[in-house]
């Protein structure tokens, strides 16, 4: 009887060494990126880039808790590439330059932006000063933000 208890011990021993051998394995796999894998082009969210079209380029996210980030940013008179991430889950946004309310109209718009999606709109500001934008959705709620053009 010693014998075969002996003969089990042995079995969920090396059982035992083999899953720890092959969780150390799987692990090992799970740090290195797949070589097929493309490199991120986009930009950090809230940074103001130079395109080499010239224009200046920034991507804003937004999700499910009434927020846009960066919620302030700066940029030169000239073109400006935006690009508004929703990464909600559930809730649906927009995204507008408030009317009547920057020293210049500002008319590009994002008018449906679903959970996940991301849409980009170009335009050219001028005037130097605060052009607040919003989401006409969740005004009420504070999702407002303001783009300031340095003069």
């Amino acid at each position: 009887m010693n014998g075969g208890r002996h003969a089990t011990a042995r079995r969920g021993g090396g059982g035992s060494l083999g899953l720890v051998v092959l969780a150390g394995v799987l692990a090992g796999c799970g740090d290195e990126a797949p070589a097929s894998a493309p490199a991120p082009t986009s930009t950090a969210v809230g940074e103001v880039t130079t395109a080499p079209d010239g224009a200046q380029e920034i991507t804003v996210q937004t999700g499910d808790d009434y927020v846009f980030v960066p919620d302030r940013f700066t940029v030169e008179p000239g073109t400006v590439r935006l690009t508004v991430v929703n990464a909600a889950e559930e809730m649906t946004h927009n995204f507008e330059f408030t009317s009547d309310a920057g020293p210049e109209e500002i008319p590009a718009g994002i008018s449906l932006l679903a959970p996940g999606e991301e849409k980009t709109i170009e335009f050219t500001v001028t005037a130097p000063g605060d052009h607040p934008f919003e989401c006409s959705f969740h005004v009420q709620l504070g999702q407002v933000g303001t783009m300031t053009v340095r003069g």
